[in-house]
């Protein structure tokens, strides 16, 4: 009989894991993205069916494409007990399991990140009688465990609490060489101190997890729920949409070229603008008023943070593929609102005799020389999170996360010019787009931001 494969996918915009099991011609998909063709196309490449999808929980920060691929497969959705899904599914607990070919997979309930939570043992019966993966969702990541906060009915220290025992009841009582998959890679919301790798086992985890270093239950809970981040507003309204299940990605209103004059009547009925070219483009020339946020990095996960689920959204790209990227990526997280894009793009707003807008852009060193100076005339806003300061920041930098932005711009001295930096200029661009909608005028970004400031040998101070 056919040996376990499993193919992993990663969706870097969202840093997001999903898999693909498969044995004996049949197939399971664990955690599926929202556009479902991805597992369709592995499975008929491969000569497999889909009949089982299952969902370690309910997902706060994507959304699922679990109910489209059950209806184009047929399969079964699988869900942990108490998830109150209102679609057809079969709720496991400790002691349920599906087998396909020599794949045995049995459920373990580890709540914690969540209520419903579980993970996954694989087995492979046809060499050994004892798991040799885990699929472990939101509940362990490589080098992070899943942030407690995401019930409306338990406090993030009960859900820290219940997740101390799921990973010291369960996960951590299975041999060392058993292989981690999670759910999520650095950079998702869902953890804080995600490694690089995409997958390992649980002796690295046991030895070098800084979460599964605390010596009680009242450490663990002490160490997750100090200084947790803010939970993103979107990620209560992505859990619903889950626990619902989200429509077909072909049911999304079909996309339609909006002239300027267009764009401004929208604009003026409060209708956002989304940029989503290259940085350098945006600041260069851009329609006033816009967002930028540029594809080429998470993308769906800051337009969800920043434009909420709601907001009518008008795309300006670089081409037609890439304002249909964003189209889809905006529907990954739950964003379907997109009224149309503007037609031809900056060339066509240019066409039309539209006042363009722009963002001026300093390097380290013209930075370095305008603090020398006029430093009393220069604010330099860092809006990195929190727990990047442990590289040092500029002496004398406003410290406002990104994502907290728009509701504390007014901390900032408009008198003064402010110089926008993040760690690399991915965000500090959308910093400047929004400090510039709020009207700001007298704004810059610090392109490099500030691993460019390091690299020059400018001073960094020890964070204060």
């Amino acid at each position: 009989m056919e040996e376990i494969q499993v193919e992993h996918f990663y969706l870097g915009c969202l840093a997001h894991a999903s898999y693909l099991v498969s044995s004996g011609g049949s197939a399971a998909v664990i955690d599926p993205q929202r556009d479902v063709d991805i597992y369709l196309q592995a499975a008929e490449r491969k000569g497999l069916k889909i009949e089982h999808v299952i969902e370690t929980h309910l997902h706060a920060d994507f959304v699922s494409g679990h109910q489209e691929l059950a209806e184009r497969t047929g399969a079964r959705i699988y869900l942990g007990e108490g998830s109150g899904a209102t679609f057809p599914h079969t709720d496991v607990k400790d002691g349920d399991s599906v087998r396909f070919g020599r794949c045995l997979l049995e459920f373990l309930q580890t709540p914690g990140h969540t209520l419903e939570s579980v993970s996954i043992l694989m087995t492979d019966m046809g060499s050994s009688d004892r798991p040799r993966t885990v699929f472990t969702g939101d509940t362990l990541f490589v080098g992070d465990v899943g942030r407690p906060d995401l019930s409306a009915s338990h406090t993030p220290e009960q859900l820290a609490a219940l997740l101390y025992s799921s990973l010291h009841e369960k996960l951590l009582k299975l041999p060392d060489d058993t292989e981690v998959l999670p759910a999520h890679g650095a950079g998702s919301l869902c953890g804080r101190q995600m490694g690089p790798e995409r997958s390992s086992t649980i002796g690295k985890e046991r030895r070098f997890n800084y979460a599964l270093q605390a010596r009680s239950e009242s450490e663990f809970v002490r160490l997750l729920t100090d200084s947790l981040p803010p939970r993103p507003e979107y990620f209560g309204r992505e859990v619903e949409l889950n626990r619902q299940g989200a429509a077909r990605l072909d049911e999304l209103r079909p996309l339609s070229p909006v002239r300027a004059s267009e764009v401004l009547r929208l604009q003026s009925e409060g209708a956002i603008v989304l940029d989503t070219r290259p940085a350098m483009e945006f600041a260069v020339a851009h329609v006033p008023g816009s967002v930028h946020i540029a594809l080429s990095g998470q993308f769906a996960s800051w337009a969800a943070r920043i434009l909420g689920l709601d907001s009518r959204i008008v795309i300006v790209g670089e081409d037609m593929d890439r304002v249909r990227e964003s189209q889809l990526r905006l529907a990954r997280v739950g964003i379907e609102n997109v009224h149309g894009y503007l037609e031809e793009g900056i060339t066509g707003w240019i066409r039309d005799g539209c006042e363009l807008d722009y963002i001026p852009q300093v390097s380290a060193q013209e930075l370095a020389e305008l603090l020398e100076k006029e430093s009393g005339r220069i604010s330099i806003l860092d809006v990195r999170e929190p727990a990047e300061l442990a590289e040092g920041a500029v002496e004398g930098s406003i410290r406002i996360p990104l994502g907290l932005l728009t509701s504390r711009s007014g901390e900032l001295d408009r008198n003064k010019l402010v110089v926008v930096h993040c760690k690399g200029g991915y965000r500090s661009s959308i910093g400047a787009s929004l400090l510039r909608r709020c009207g700001m005028r007298d704004i810059a970004n610090l392109t490099g931001g500030f691993d460019a400031w390091k690299s020059t040998g400018l001073p960094v101070p020890a964070f204060r």
